[in-house]
């Protein structure tokens, strides 16, 4: 028996393992095709900001709500809204107000970054134990995310 014939035999290893990388290229080039051609791609590109805030209640009775950290917002992306008012959208200005009177100050800044604020005036229709959140819609409405929460 020849030995040294069974170990120098090693020929097939390589048609196998070039089968299997052409098979692995031809997937993920059409699975990248794939994705663009159905237009997926452009979905994964509205997530929402990872923002901070931070709510504070003052010795008038009104809150205020300040941008602590984080991505900075468009103000027109930003709504905030309780369990029975919403302090909405007005004039291209978001304002922290009851949208039934029309009270309050706007954001300090149209691109919200750390230290922006707003204030809920003290005669918004809230309750105790209302939740206030700062809910985040992106640009052409598919996706939002509340950012923060607060009960008052």
């Amino acid at each position: 028996m020849k030995l040294y014939e069974l170990t120098a035999d090693d020929d097939a290893v390589s048609p196998v393992i070039g089968v299997i990388l052409m098979v692995a290229i031809t997937v993920i080039l059409a699975a990248v095709i794939g994705t663009f051609v159905l237009g997926l791609g452009s979905s994964v590109q509205s997530t929402s900001p990872n923002a901070q805030f931070t709510f504070n209640e003052e010795d008038d009775g009104n809150l205020t709500i300040t941008h602590d950290g984080g991505d900075s917002v468009g103000a027109d992306n930003i709504n905030v809204t309780s369990d029975n008012a919403t302090f909405d959208d007005y004039s291209g200005d978001v304002y922290c107000q009851d949208a039934s009177t029309g009270n309050g100050t706007v954001w300090s800044s149209s691109e919200l970054t750390a230290g922006d604020a707003c204030t809920v005036p003290s005669d918004a229709p809230l309750n105790d134990g209302d939740t206030i959140r700062i809910v985040w819609e992106s640009d052409d409405g598919s996706n939002s995310a509340t950012l923060a929460t607060y009960e008052y």
